[in-house]
């Protein structure tokens, strides 16, 4: 059980997430959504043990996790949003450096770093710089090294980024496969169709603060709405996106 209990973080005299509590226990796929600055990254970054909360805790397996961040970290693997990646290492070698960072015994690691790169078919770049690849390749080179050490806990923060359509279809089904396997998973996207589809259930955030914690499906009952994408648009009170475009149009038009 991954736990938050009334977590804050503040960055200024405003809080950036205000008071938040939610569990996810393994098996579970949660969606965490939200507008651009609503908290979802902050809260990724503290799950990650990237940033300490201001007030609250964090448990896992019912343990603070900065009582022991390495232990805790050993079991976690994270795709951020936004990822530094070395440029001047091939494929090979960033995968390779990160399973010898996560202590993958030398004489199963090469093995496996080729097998990821082969299944993502970067298995001709391997040995190519990584400041050569597209977006979308680094993004799958991400996507191995956070799976290397078969972790328990997975944070997905815009995992699709990048990704070409077939590859994001390999993705939506590796999530459902990972939640087979009892892992916990935590997916935060603007993809709103995708996560529909793969998520038990769902936390929206707006302001820093929980508007909605429940299954897709029991909101779409309570709120009287078809889709995920409607039930986001009125809890975080979003513009009429007609309007804005015909307003941008109209802008460019002069």
């Amino acid at each position: 059980m991954l736990e938050l209990i009334g977590v804050t973080k503040k960055y200024t005299i405003f809080p950036a997430v205000d008071d938040i509590s939610f569990r996810v226990a393994p098996g579970e796929v949660l969606g965490y959504l939200g507008p651009n600055g609503a908290g979802k990254s902050t809260t990724i970054k503290m799950l990650a043990g990237l940033l300490a909360p201001t007030r609250g805790r964090i448990l896992y397996q019912g343990r603070e996790i900065e009582k022991d961040l390495y232990a805790y970290k050993s079991r976690l693997g994270y795709i951020p949003e936004q990822a530094e990646i070395y440029p001047h290492l091939s494929g090979m070698d960033y995968l390779l450096l990160v399973g010898r960072l996560r202590g993958i015994p030398e004489r199963t690691l090469n093995e496996k770093a080729r097998a990821f790169l082969r299944v993502f078919d970067l298995d001709v770049e391997r040995d190519s710089a990584i400041g050569s690849y597209s977006k979308g390749m680094r993004q799958k080179v991400l996507i191995a090294a956070a799976l290397m050490h078969d972790p328990d806990v997975l944070l997905l923060d815009e995992p699709l980024t990048g990704l070409d359509v077939t590859t994001g279809l390999v993705i939506r089904d590796l999530v459902q496969r990972l939640a087979a396997e009892r892992k916990i998973v935590i997916y935060s996207s603007h993809v709103l169709e995708v996560t529909e589809k793969i998520c038990t259930k769902v936390i929206i955030l707006n302001k820093g603060r929980i508007v909605a914690d429940d299954s897709v499906a029991n909101l779409r009952t309570l709120m009287k709405l078809p889709t995920l994408v409607e039930i986001f648009s009125q809890l975080t009170a979003q513009e009429d996106t007609e309007t804005v475009a015909r307003g941008l149009v109209e802008v460019m038009k002069g």
